[in-house]
């Protein structure tokens, strides 16, 4: 079982289309509403180095941004 969680907004385009994936795909995922929670916007800013959303951590791995390609990858999907 993979670790997955993303950083997102209620607004974000791509965050949709990365729930979406993971949900299609049977996968677990804790989703962080950088939008309302100031901490966990601190703490996606401090693991990607950037502002954007979604920020995906996959065991450890950070995505910046839907990389369907990349995610696959790191799921084994």
């Amino acid at each position: 079982m993979h670790k997955v969680e993303i950083y997102s907004t209620d607004t974000c385009h791509f965050c949709h289309l990365a729930k979406d994936y993971f949900s299609l795909h049977n996968v677990p995922f804790t989703d962080y509403n950088v939008g309302k929670d100031t901490e966990k916007r601190k703490e996606a800013i401090s693991k990607s180095g950037q502002m954007g959303v979604p920020v995906i951590n996959i065991d450890g791995n950070i995505v910046v941004g839907f990389d369907q390609d990349r995610i696959a990858s790191l799921l084994g999907i």
